[in-house]
């Protein structure tokens, strides 16, 4: 009898041509839906169907629902680093994914989700923040640390309302365009508020675009420069 792991029912997994593609398809790191992994894969939705949930059990990746949409990504960093490892092993860097999502760049860049900042620069802004250690991984999802306490009140923040007994502060939302995590929350409600009101930005016409001034661009990138400048317990694994 052999010991360790068993290394061949997970290599027959990813071995199959199809879930192989479903694999490769989400080394992006985006999220995708099951139809859009059947045209990656070559397969009726019906077939894809039945490896997305061989891939599920087996935990290499993981399910997220959003309202009647739900979505695909990689079950972590660790499943990543195996598949990249073969593509690196196999000398094959992988074939163009499907992007979705809006058309419209400004949209893409910047818009409302709800009551917080989406887009491009909605993910910037959490991945900024989650770097820096101003928000971090609790037992009930994400949490503010000390330095976030600190840096958000001075930003004007009332960080005691946002801390309210039986909510957590802010959350992390799956950016349907870039389908990374945005900052949602109260924590992004605030954010946005205060991009909004304090003249960094506009709703555009369709009153789901942020179009940013110049100024209000700078005053953004001091907002990342600052989150990245301070100190950061790094934090491995959330995204």
């Amino acid at each position: 009898m052999k010991e360790g792991p068993d290394i061949a029912a997970i290599a027959a997994l990813i071995g199959d041509p199809a879930r192989a593609n479903m694999l490769t398809a989400l080394m992006s790191g985006m999220a995708l839906t099951a139809g859009e992994l059947s045209c990656e894969a070559g397969v009726t939705p019906q077939t894809a169907s039945a490896h997305l949930a061989k891939l599920a059990d087996a935990r290499l990746i993981l399910l997220e629902t959003h309202g009647r949409h739900r979505y695909f990504r990689l079950a972590g960093a660790e499943v990543a680093a195996a598949i990249e490892g073969l593509m690196e092993l196999a000398a094959h860097s992988g074939h163009l994914r499907t992007r979705p999502g809006p058309r419209d760049m400004a949209m893409r860049r910047a818009r409302s989700c709800y009551d917080h900042l989406a887009g491009a620069m909605g993910v910037r802004l959490h991945d900024a923040l989650v770097e820096q250690g101003s928000i971090v991984a609790t037992a009930h999802g994400l949490g503010l640390s000390p330095a976030g306490r600190s840096r958000f009140r001075a930003e004007g923040i009332d960080v005691e309302a946002l801390e309210r007994p039986g909510r957590a502060p802010c959350r992390a939302c799956l950016d349907w365009s870039e389908r990374r995590h945005h900052l949602a929350g109260p924590l992004g409600s605030a954010l946005l508020s205060l991009i909004l009101d304090g003249g960094w930005a506009k709703r555009g016409a369709d009153r789901r675009t942020i179009l940013f001034t110049r100024e209000g661009e700078e005053r953004f990138e001091k907002l990342l420069a600052r989150s990245e400048s301070a100190a950061k317990p790094r934090l491995v694994g959330l995204r």
